[in-house]
């Protein structure tokens, strides 16, 4: 009875295991050595970014007398450093060796880092920011392209989703590690706590870089790792190809075909709207919000107003783990997003209703944090939506994320100056909208994703090829929904 229901609970947090000893082994090195560099990476990722946020509110605005949007228009330039970047940064893993690129962006901004704790004003953070966003834009894209490209559908959600945790892990260290540093650090060798902050996200963030260099497998086809037998390599991708549909996935020369192939389908188009609207609910979360209220209103010392905050990451960290091993077990994507724009409308309600106690706006906040499950949830939708197009599914996963980041370029500071602490009217009334939004972009995604796989079953493609990368495509019920249509 007890073995019985163990397993029953290992089918629904890890998957059902491989049929064969040898694919086992295989999908248990690759987990260990993907996810353990690619969640360092996003975890010395988010902490480099998050950190400006942090030392923020803890004493650089006072230093570096920053003053009216100044603190947003960093993250607008970081942004548009990140939009420049997006695109080639994925297609350059086409080009050279995952296992080279990658580390190599990391070092990059583990240096700029260490930059940003020497600044003496403002204009040096917004140089400095740039070419951060630009080397930063490799690896969240650049990770969904790389596991899209070794897992099921089946096994993709969850990793995304242990793959986002570590960059919300990173933002919940972050403030930790801010409270730690400004209590212990701060005017140790001339230095202020948040300038020591930058200089230990540099130390974390070169040895993960390093670590890369050695360990990282590329792709399928390309690997070379010292880890896998000759007859591992070969499962890694053989294992994938047992479905034929994916056999117009293969690697092919870059070529204009490419832009034809992208701009000709429904999934460029779709797959961006959905992220660049959607990414918008985490707005509460990337831009500090709570803590900058918790400044403004008072009452709070810098350790409570750096930590406090860190219960919206915890709360982001178990909804994506969650949502991710749901969507793996049910191989259906679209309710998570709307778990997560309903969320974000009662998130928003009650900090918009300024009367609201305290402990409401507390909960309100927290709640907020539900936004960030939509992210490896979307990604790994979009995966398994461009799974029979390597290059294509390349290009569609870095736009996603560039249109997000061309609307995160103006939008905090249309929407979330810093000036509107502590009550932020404008962007509690634009999360409300920006999570209708979603309800009906996801709606659109959802509709167009049956229509093609009508138009394959037309074409006489069985709906267990329909779906790429899986044998499960459409659920019964749809099925019968769609042999009516």
């Amino acid at each position: 009875m007890l073995s019985s229901t163990w397993r029953r609970f290992k089918l629904v947090l890890w998957g059902e295991s491989p049929p064969s000893k040898h694919e086992r082994i295989l999908l248990a090195k690759i987990d260990w050595f993907i996810l353990s560099y690619c969640c360092l990476m996003y975890f010395s990722n988010y902490l480099d970014r998050s950190n400006i946020s942090n030392a923020y509110v803890s004493g650089m605005r006072e230093e570096l007398n920053m003053v009216g949007t100044e603190f947003n228009k960093i993250n607008t330039i970081f942004t548009c450093g990140y939009i420049v970047g997006m695109i080639p940064n994925n297609l350059m893993l086409q080009v050279i060796s995952p296992r080279i690129w990658l580390p190599c962006m990391q070092l990059v901004w583990g240096i700029l880092t260490f930059c940003t704790s020497v600044v003496k004003n403002v204009e040096q953070i917004y140089a400095i920011r740039f070419f951060q966003g630009m080397a930063e834009s490799s690896t969240f894209v650049g990770t969904h392209y790389i596991l899209g490209s070794w897992y099921k559908p089946k096994e993709l959600g969850k990793r995304s989703g242990i793959f986002t945790s570590s960059g919300l892990i990173g933002t919940l260290f972050s403030g930790v590690l801010q409270a730690a540093v400004y209590k212990n650090l701060n005017g140790s060798a001339g230095r202020s706590g948040w300038r020591w902050l930058f200089i230990i996200d540099g130390i974390i963030t070169l040895p993960i870089a390093l670590y890369g260099f050695f360990v990282f497998p590329d792709l399928p086809r390309t690997t070379k790792a010292f880890y896998l037998s000759d007859e591992e390599r070969v499962l890694a991708y053989e294992r994938l190809e047992d479905i034929p549909v994916l056999e117009q996935a293969k690697s092919r020369p870059l070529s204009w075909s490419l832009l034809r192939r992208v701009l000709g389908r429904w999934r460029w188009y779709a797959c961006s709207l959905l992220f660049a609207i959607s990414g918008e609910t985490e707005s509460f979360g990337s831009n500090n919000l709570m803590g900058q209220w918790l400044k403004a209103i008072g009452g709070y010392n810098v350790e409570q107003i750096d930590f406090y905050p860190s219960g919206m990451t915890a709360f982001a960290i178990v909804s994506t783990l969650v949502c991710a091993t749901w969507t793996d077990h049910t191989q259906v994507r679209w309710p998570v997003l709307v778990y997560m724009s309903i969320a974000c409308i009662v998130s928003a309600i009650c900090i918009l209703v300024w009367s609201s106690p305290t402990g409401l706006k507390f909960f309100a906040y927290y709640l907020a944090g539900a936004s960030y499950a939509g992210q490896a949830t979307t990604f790994a939708w979009a995966n398994q939506i461009c799974a029979d197009d390597d290059q294509e599914r390349a290009v569609v996963l870095a736009s996603m994320n560039m249109w997000n980041n061309v609307v995160n370029a103006w939008w905090s500071i249309v929407f979330y100056p810093a000036t509107d602490a502590p009550r932020f009217r404008k962007g509690a009334i634009a999360m409300i909208c920006v999570s209708v939004a979603t309800l009906g972009i996801t709606w659109v995604v959802y509709t167009l994703e049956r229509r093609e796989w009508r138009r394959r079953e037309v074409d006489g493609v069985p709906f267990e090829k329909a779906d790429p990368r899986t044998k499960d495509g459409p659920t019964e019920k749809e099925r019968t929904s769609i042999a009516k249509d």
